[in-house]
């Protein structure tokens, strides 16, 4: 009786850990104020050099191209923030050597929790250097980050769409640096 005892609390202690943790990433990830005015600049800012904007947004020009190992480029297709908090970091990570690769696992980072659910992105984060904070891709209840997990061998040549999810920065910010373990940085900017 007593060993269940044990069990049960430990459970409620791990779900009153986890969901306070929770409340305090959203707690430091919120903005502050002149919302109005911020996501028009962030918006205009991500259309530099085009006279139609609805013409530049069909484009396939990447907000930035990476270089990793082994021949692996990853171009990040955009950067959208959405209204429920987050930003979405979408692209296609492919092969550009002449044998077939694995991504590294160092891409999923160190964090054990992330690592135990096997290949991902998760290794990636956002830098707000302006503000002089760092966001990680998020996770869900289970440990298993935002992003996209179990990657096959990447054929030379061939790409897989790929993407990782974090919290918002604040609406004020549109320009952050993108890193992701052995791939080079790159600055990015954010829109919506």
């Amino acid at each position: 009786m007593s060993m269940r005892f044990t069990t049960k609390a430990r459970r409620g202690m791990v779900a009153v850990g986890v969901a306070a943790g929770l409340a305090l990433g959203v707690a430091g990830c919120g903005g502050g104020g002149d919302d109005d005015k911020q996501p028009q600049a962030s918006a205009s800012a991500s259309r530099t050099g085009g006279s139609n904007p609805s013409a530049q947004e069909g484009t396939d020009q990447p907000l930035a191209e990476l270089k990793g190992e082994n021949g692996l480029l990853l171009k990040i297709t955009s950067a959208q923030r959405d209204s429920g908090g987050f930003v979405t970091v979408s692209g296609e990570l492919k092969n550009d050597g002449d044998d077939a690769v694995r991504v590294p696992v160092r891409t999923a980072g160190d964090e054990t929790e992330i690592t135990r659910h096997g290949p991902s992105l998760g290794g990636a984060t956002l830098v707000d250097s302006a503000s002089k904070k760092r966001y990680y891709v998020l996770r869900d209840t289970d440990g298993r980050p935002l992003t996209t997990t179990g990657m096959p061998r990447i054929e030379a040549g061939a790409s897989i769409p790929v993407f990782m999810q974090f919290p918002s920065p604040p609406t004020d910010t549109a320009e952050v640096t993108f890193q992701l373990p052995t791939f080079a940085s790159a600055a990015i900017t954010i829109s919506g």
